[in-house]
């Protein structure tokens, strides 16, 4: 009688641990299903959506509108101790400008300028090794090209600040960064550098 009682027990067990296994199975293989379908489909849309981007950059005529300032360059500008240097050249798939500079006794940067066809607007971001950020919205004419953003002052005012990138020659192009603190009204000149390309 206990053994039979023993049996009906096991029996019991062995059918509840079936039918936790046989859940368990049917949880993991739904969510197998639906990984496998996701993948799928972002896989099978990837390749669409990168093709497409990469060509309007490189075919469209706003986003080869700073082309100019790509290049080698030697940077002069009014009380620097010595030459600084800078290089611009085109990242991911050409639909980004990126220009590195070093501007001499450990100071350097980059800036990152891109057209978007979303807003129709064109963008850029300042960064140095000194912890100074700066984002900017702008156009871009020919030859030029006209940034606006805003900072915050070491007291904490606002302040606006203004780059300009200018083509003067093939081989010449004049960078200029201008601050204000009366919303642009009137501005002050902060930098203004001369850059020549450097002869290969």
């Amino acid at each position: 009688m206990h053994e039979t009682r023993f049996v009906r027990m096991a029996l019991a067990a062995l059918a509840c641990l079936a039918a936790s296994v046989l859940i368990v199975a049917l949880r993991w293989s739904r969510g197998v299903l639906f990984l496998l379908a996701v993948g799928c489909s972002c896989a099978a849309a990837r390749p669409t959506f990168g093709a497409t981007d990469s060509e309007a950059c490189s075919e469209n005529k706003e986003n080869r509108r700073m082309d100019f300032w790509l290049g080698d360059w030697t940077v002069t500008y009014p009380g620097m101790p010595a030459s600084a240097k800078s290089k611009v050249y085109l990242e991911l798939d050409r639909c980004v400008i990126v220009e590195t500079w070093d501007g001499g006794q450990g100071h350097k940067g980059e800036n990152r300028f891109a057209y978007s066809s979303d807003d129709k607007s064109w963008h850029g971001m300042f960064a140095d090794n000194q912890g100074r950020v700066h984002v900017f919205r702008g156009k871009v004419g020919q030859g030029v090209a006209e940034f606006v953003g805003p900072s915050v002052g070491p007291n904490g005012e606002a302040v606006l600040n203004r780059i300009r990138v200018v083509r003067v020659t093939g081989d010449k192009v004049e960078q200029s960064w201008e601050k204000s603190k009366d919303s642009g009204a009137t501005w002050t000149m902060e930098f203004r550098g001369e850059y020549s390309r450097k002869k290969s």
